[in-house]
């Protein structure tokens, strides 16, 4: 009875907008650390709020755990939420002192709490396998391109193209079209058909990968929305049908009552 009332509790709208509250406020006030002027002046005032404030994270945690027992870590967003407040408590001194700077992956716990954030997060990591084959399709491209800029560029331009680590390098930094048109213009100089070589990588490397990738991203979020709308659909026609069994089973009660009344009222009729 008591953990029914702890989970509604933890599960009230009204609670997880105050944890979402203090996740922002507290991503605020770890990021006015990073400020030797603030810290000067408010440096105990802030080091007092995030130790209240992951005293309030650690007793929600607590009574999630409490609530839900183990069935707690069948959810891998709460198994994300307890690691994240397990490495604010590990200590923080001496050779440990970097891991202060770790607080600041409390704000990661935003995703969680906000449905919108989460959705394209899960989206994304169900897409994993098929962007692993567009990793595959890049680096055979790649592959391809480094070793024919290789063995028509090395030779002239060695800080550029003359090997295949260079190569893929110089093509890594053309991908993301970060000074591209200085490389070109300068090969092109001396060799004119560069520019084919150039255009042809970056159609095939930037944007026709790029589409593909964000395609199926978005093949996998309407995959997904539609699984909830099933789930939802699913969920609204079982309540209708538990509804419309108990609308059965009263007027089949109901029914039984009015023959039972009916009869006690025709003994009653036919008694002198």
């Amino acid at each position: 009875m008591i953990r029914e009332k702890i989970k509604q509790f933890v599960e009230k709208d009204s609670f997880q907008k105050f944890i979402i509250t203090l996740i922002i406020f507290n991503s605020i006030t770890i990021g006015m650390e990073t400020s030797d002027a603030i810290m000067t002046s408010f440096g105990n005032v802030l080091l007092l709020i995030d130790k209240i404030i992951l005293a309030i994270f650690v007793l929600e945690i607590t009574l999630k755990l409490y609530a839900y027992g183990f069935s707690f870590f069948k959810s891998g967003w709460n198994a994300f939420d307890f690691s994240i407040v397990a490495i604010a408590l590990l200590p923080a001194s001496g050779s440990l002192a970097v891991l202060r700077s770790l607080r600041i992956f409390r704000s990661l716990r935003l995703i969680k709490n906000l449905p919108k954030l989460r959705f394209i997060v899960e989206s994304l990591l169900l897409s994993l396998p098929s962007i692993g084959w567009i990793f595959v399709l890049l680096t055979l491209v790649f592959y391809v391109f480094s070793v024919i800029g290789t063995k028509l560029f090395g030779s002239s331009y060695p800080e550029w193209f003359g090997t295949l680590w260079a190569s893929m390098f110089s093509l890594f930094q053309i991908m993301t079209l970060e000074g591209w048109a200085d490389i070109a213009r300068t090969i092109s100089d001396r060799y004119p058909f560069a520019n084919v070589y150039f255009i042809s990588f970056i159609l095939i490397a930037s944007y026709t990968t790029l589409n593909i990738f964000i395609a199926i991203v978005v093949n996998t979020m309407s995959e997904i929305q539609q699984k909830i709308s099933i789930q939802e659909t699913s969920k609204i026609e079982s309540i209708i049908q538990d509804e419309n069994e108990e609308l059965r089973n009263d007027i089949r009660n109901l029914k039984e009552q009015i023959i039972k009344l009916e009869e006690k009222i025709s003994k009653r009729i036919s008694s002198p």
